[in-house]
């Protein structure tokens, strides 16, 4: 072939086919060719700005929903002893757990109802929800041993910051604890316990309004305070049975917070 003659057109669509090919390109976008370069030296379209509708905004992050938090406020003031709480509890439906984690039912308490001591834990697990007490499970039989031997099992009262079981056993979020704090609240003002044994970092959280991990707060005492501050007691917070389970070594530093809370206990005058 001349070289000084062009190809035909069919054999440079060939070739460029075959390039692309070659390149991996196996699929068209568009049915027509463009032709980018005259696009190019076209000035782009005046962009016209839509102004959004307000949004209704949610809760912020570990916010519960004012509708159902000032509910849960009512119900709780509105019971007279610890029969019409747990009553209060179960027909209360502000709290989302009650429709996503529990299977059966809602998981109040265990103990005497003139307690001098308080254990809040974090939420009820799969054996809890079964039973409808709380601490029933594996980590509730560890902690009952522990009370045994540390003199405890008849004096305390043992409830959650949740009352229903988050789903897989997750930690209950802050929200969902804010939800059920009027309750945990009048829990406390029925029984007037001397202290407050709070068992696990999201109750130690929750209840003392503070950040730091359970392996910082364990062994030291807080001042509890409730919301109305009408009542303050003093408030330790220890590791969860559950974590002792995985950690056996951990069990010396849960015993000797059981040892520090029945020595205040029992000898209130004593400095600590």
């Amino acid at each position: 072939m001349d070289q000084s003659t062009p190809p035909a057109p069919e054999i440079l669509a060939h070739s460029l086919l075959a390039f692309w090919a070659d390149a991996g390109v196996d699929c068209l976008y568009q049915d027509e060719a463009t032709d980018r370069i005259a696009a190019g030296l076209s000035p782009p379209p005046r962009r016209v700005e839509h102004v959004a509708a307000p949004l209704r905004t949610a809760p912020a992050a570990g916010e519960p929903a004012s509708d159902a938090l000032a509910e849960a406020r009512r119900l709780a003031a509105a019971a007279q002893d610890l029969t019409s709480l747990a009553e209060a509890i179960a027909g209360f439906e502000g709290c989302p757990l009650r429709f996503e984690g529990a299977a059966t039912r809602s998981v109040f308490s265990r103990g005497p109802s003139d307690a001098p001591v308080m254990i809040i834990g974090e939420g009820p697990g799969g054996d809890e929800d079964a039973r409808g007490e709380p601490f029933v499970g594996r980590a509730g039989q560890l902690l009952d041993r522990m009370l045994a031997a540390a003199g405890l099992s008849d004096r305390v009262f043992i409830t959650n910051t949740v009352f229903w079981r988050p789903p897989g056993n997750r930690t209950p979020s802050l929200s969902e604890q804010a939800l059920c704090a009027p309750f945990v609240e009048r829990a406390i003002s029925l029984v007037r316990p001397k202290m407050l044994l709070l068992v696990g970092g999201a109750s130690a959280k929750a209840m003392l309004k503070r950040e730091e991990g359970i392996l910082a707060m364990r062994g030291r005492w807080f001042e509890w305070r409730s919301d109305d501050e009408s009542l303050e007691l003093p408030a330790m917070p220890t590791l969860h049975p559950a974590f002792l389970l995985r950690q056996p070594a951990a069990k010396k530093k849960a015993w000797s917070d059981l040892v520090s809370l029945v020595q205040r206990l029992d000898r209130p005058d004593r400095p600590h």
